[in-house]
């Protein structure tokens, strides 16, 4: 495995490579990233992972300069997974200040959006500059940030990109919980609590699964029990998948039926995010 730093460096040791998969992370590895890693040799050819924390993709009063550096342990955890480590300083990828965006369509602004003014488009803008320095064939993304992950389909989509990509299942913990570098920044008693996202959004499926189409009902219902839980809640919803819009049930529409629900709450000081599919037996 090789460890670069610098884009000139990178584009020389994958000039003769035929296909290139690649895995953006911000660092930090677990369980949930290594096994997008694993996912991607699945894909052949050269298997690329990059780790960069992304000033853009933070507000002003989020975690960036407390977000965990941890090149070292990453990089021993990659050994034998990734053919190429890309771990850029951020003059790297910034060498002058970003002056051009990538513009999003509405739903960038919903759902994670609305809590995290600005995240998708820093986000897209440095997916697009990634996609561009590396050149990959195939990325594989977690579908934990769901939402995310819609919106890297529809920049591939819209932009013409030459870039296939795949969602990779979120990978949890033995009780449930979604594994995210977040996690380590709970408590004993926030741990034990943080569970019950992933329960509730369980039995908001069971319900549509059992009949319930109130989604307006179920979503309220969430958000006032995690309230009581101690939870502040961003948001509960019931979207499809295809375009993360609010679900109107059509009979034999089936865009209408393969649909997500969506969560992202703080425990704590800490912000968790899940999501679970569900699909309509017509």
């Amino acid at each position: 495995m090789q460890l670069i730093s610098t884009i000139t460096e990178l584009r020389s040791r994958l000039v003769n490579e035929r296909a290139v998969v690649f895995v953006p992370t911000m660092g930090n590895l677990h369980e949930g990233h290594l096994n997008l890693v694993k996912m991607a040799r699945e894909h052949g050819g050269c298997v690329v992972a990059s780790i960069f924390v992304n000033p853009l993709q933070f507000g002003p009063s989020e975690d960036f300069d407390k977000y965990p550096r941890t090149l070292e342990a990453d990089c021993a955890r990659l050994q034998g997974l990734a053919d190429v480590v890309f771990a850029p300083p951020v003059d790297e990828i910034y060498p002058a200040k970003q002056t051009v965006f990538v513009e999003l369509p509405p739903a960038a602004n919903e759902l994670c959006g609305a809590a995290r003014p600005g995240h998708f488009r820093g986000m897209a803008t440095v997916v697009l500059k990634l996609f561009n320095i590396v050149r990959p064939q195939v990325a594989v993304f977690g579908k934990k940030d769901y939402q995310q992950l819609h919106i890297i389909r529809q920049l591939v989509a819209q932009l013409n990109l030459p870039v296939r990509i795949v969602g990779g299942e979120t990978v949890r913990a033995a009780d449930g919980l979604a594994l995210s570098s977040r996690n380590q920044y709970l408590n004993a008693t926030e741990r034990g609590e943080a569970i019950f996202l992933y329960q509730m959004l369980q039995g908001i499926r069971q319900a549509v699964l059992q009949g319930e189409r109130d989604f307006e009902r179920l979503q309220n219902q969430a958000v006032e029990t995690l309230a009581t839980r101690g939870w502040v809640v961003d948001y509960v919803a019931v979207r499809n998948q295809s375009d993360l819009q609010p679900v109107n049930p059509v009979r034999g529409d089936p865009a209408q039926r393969e649909l997500v629900i969506l969560a992202a709450a703080r425990l704590g000081n800490t912000r968790l995010l899940d999501n679970i599919e569900v699909c309509l037996v017509q």
